[in-house]
């Protein structure tokens, strides 16, 4: 007859880690919902290799936050106000609690749609856009079109994806791929203007 499991044996919930910068080591749970990704450590160590491990005075949107790693990953080096976006409420409670935690006061957490979000934002307002949308949705282009006006000039996005995207389909934007990495099933791409 099996022992039942007891409570200090019981699995730790899935859980991802900020990488570097004031909270490094920092752990955010990953809640079970359907469609949550949350971009893998190696995955985000890449990135903020590519991006430059300070990251003091940049304005970061982290659209379809879920966890809200990479905006926090941002914060922790040195963004100076980051906006972490998600639609769905358990999400966002989860997010203010780890940032209430932290006492990270240049994050803020807004519960909405992030396509919406993005296309209020003022012109030229933001260095560093996430773009980590369900991958059955089909927002990409969606999120690409409402993304760039809000673009500051050097700005970038990071676009992470189940294909990769080429030059012809960054065209329409005016965006050009800068740096990319397969990981498994996810292609994460580094964009910029087109010079």
């Amino acid at each position: 007859m099996p022992r039942p499991t007891s409570p200090a044996r019981r699995p730790l919930p899935h859980q991802v880690r900020i990488i570097g910068g004031i909270w490094k080591r920092t752990r955010l749970d990953v809640a079970d919902r359907p469609g949550l990704r949350p971009t893998p450590d190696r995955v985000r160590e890449t990135l903020f290799n590519w991006l430059g491990q300070d990251l003091s005075g940049w304005r970061v949107v982290d659209a379809f936050a879920g966890t809200g790693a990479l905006g926090l990953e941002a914060a922790s080096r040195g963004a100076a106000d980051v906006l972490l976006v998600e639609s769905e409420g358990a999400l966002v409670d989860q997010m203010r609690a780890v940032v209430r935690k932290l006492a990270a006061d240049n994050v803020r957490v807004q519960r909405g749609n992030a396509l919406s979000v993005l296309a209020g934002l003022p012109a030229a307002s933001v260095d560093l856009v996430f773009l980590d949308p369900p991958f059955d949705a089909n927002l990409f282009d969606k999120a690409l079109a409402a993304a760039v006006p809000a673009l500051a000039p050097g700005g970038a996005i990071y676009l992470e994806a189940p294909a990769a995207w080429q030059g012809e389909a960054l065209a329409p934007y005016g965006l050009e791929v800068v740096r990319h990495l397969k990981a498994g099933m996810v292609h994460g791409h580094l964009l910029r203007r087109v010079a």
